[in-house]
């Protein structure tokens, strides 16, 4: 386990905040009631935003040809078939997966390929399980092509509580399901848009990890039944 590259400034601010808080308050109180109370309270907050910003590290060891992964830790909190306008500009499966603020942030690439589009849209701030997040919230888009010709999108979204999407993805550069797509900080969700004859291999309510749980099977074209 380590501390993601995006927490780590906010970590140091966070601990020279709490401390010159509580070290005044320590020598110039008599150590009773306040700061006793005052030095729990930072230590569970400097711990809730330790927390936060972990990062495991994780080697992805399932099937990886036709396979797309979960981007992010979480729940499945919707199945549906929609249209993407952005980018596939058709009817495709959203697979959103929603992180609670003590999830794992990072965010995986959903699978093997290369990254063929990035678009940063700035937008609302609205509760992350809304349908129209998709389209009305603060969001990244991102579109890949699978090695095996097929293409899918991922779309980082902000939530009420997450104020900052970061990207790590750039157009032309090759993905891989072991390496970091981005990070949302505090909350938020992910959807992916698959083609609709993805096999999509989880349902509402499942428990996903990033990079590690397989949520789909995508066939090449010319293996379709």
């Amino acid at each position: 386990m380590r501390i993601h590259r995006e927490g780590t400034n906010v970590l140091i601010l966070l601990f020279i905040l709490l401390a010159a808080l509580n070290v005044p308050v320590w020598l110039y109180m008599p150590p009773v009631v306040v700061p006793l109370t005052l030095s729990a309270i930072s230590v569970v907050m400097y711990l809730l935003v330790f927390n936060f910003f972990r990062c495991p590290r994780r080697t992805y060891t399932g099937v990886r040809r036709n396979h797309v992964v979960s981007s992010v830790d979480g729940e499945v909190v919707a199945i549906e078939r929609v249209y993407e306008a952005e980018w596939l500009k058709r009817d495709a499966i959203m697979l959103s997966v929603f992180m609670s603020p003590l999830n794992v942030h990072a965010n995986w690439f959903p699978v093997d390929g290369r990254v063929d589009y990035v678009a940063h849209h700035r937008g609302r701030f609205l509760s992350a399980y809304l349908p129209k997040a998709s389209s009305e919230n603060e969001r990244s888009t991102i579109a890949m092509t699978m090695e095996n010709g097929r293409q899918i999108v991922a779309r980082q979204i902000a939530g009420a509580m997450a104020r900052r999407i970061v990207t790590y993805a750039r157009r032309g550069r090759p993905c891989s399901i072991d390496e970091h797509m981005g990070f949302i900080k505090f909350g938020s969700r992910v959807d992916l848009y698959l083609p609709l004859d993805a096999e999509i291999l989880v349902k509402i309510g499942d428990v996903t990890r990033g990079g590690v749980t397989p949520v789909a099977i995508i066939l090449p074209e010319e293996e379709e039944a």
